[in-house]
């Protein structure tokens, strides 16, 4: 088993086009750093699978590195064009068995979260299981009956 088989079995079950990673989440994936060269030469993230298993790794899965970012330390794996075909026929999409988010380990939460945080207060006493109209009851009532008995 190669050392990168891991991130090729990422990158197989992924259902994106495009797949941002930092070099940080590569190694997550592989369980292991990423030799000094990956992090120095631009060249080692070519994509020229004869004689470098790891750049046959991504490529046997089906994608090649782009937007490779050497100073920011991150790039994008896309899918290559032969593989599109594959991914895209309906019924045959898999769920991956690793996100992106499983890697990472952090808490996700929706942008929105506490956005309408302070914008309102409840006075203390008020009880919020009371009706806030009880008239309608009466109101309706006298237009639809009465409640049946329980």
């Amino acid at each position: 088993m190669s050392k990168y088989a891991r991130l090729q079995e990422f990158l197989a079950d992924q259902r994106f086009t495009e797949v941002p990673m930092t070099f940080a989440a590569v190694e997550k994936i592989l369980q292991s750093r990423l030799p000094h060269s990956a992090a120095e030469h631009r060249a080692w993230w070519a994509n020229e699978a004869h004689g470098h298993v790891h750049a046959k790794a991504w490529l046997d899965a089906g994608y090649e590195t782009v937007q490779v970012d050497m100073a920011a330390k991150k790039l994008v794996f896309r899918r290559t064009a032969n593989n599109r075909k594959k991914s895209s026929a309906p019924g045959l999409r898999r769920e991956p068995r690793t996100s992106l988010a499983d890697i990472e380990k952090k808490p996700r939460r929706s942008p929105l979260f506490g956005v309408l945080k302070g914008t309102f207060t409840i006075e203390p006493g008020y009880d919020l299981t009371q009706p806030s109209m009880p008239e309608w009851a009466d109101s309706l009532d006298e237009t639809y009956g009465p409640d049946l008995p329980r």
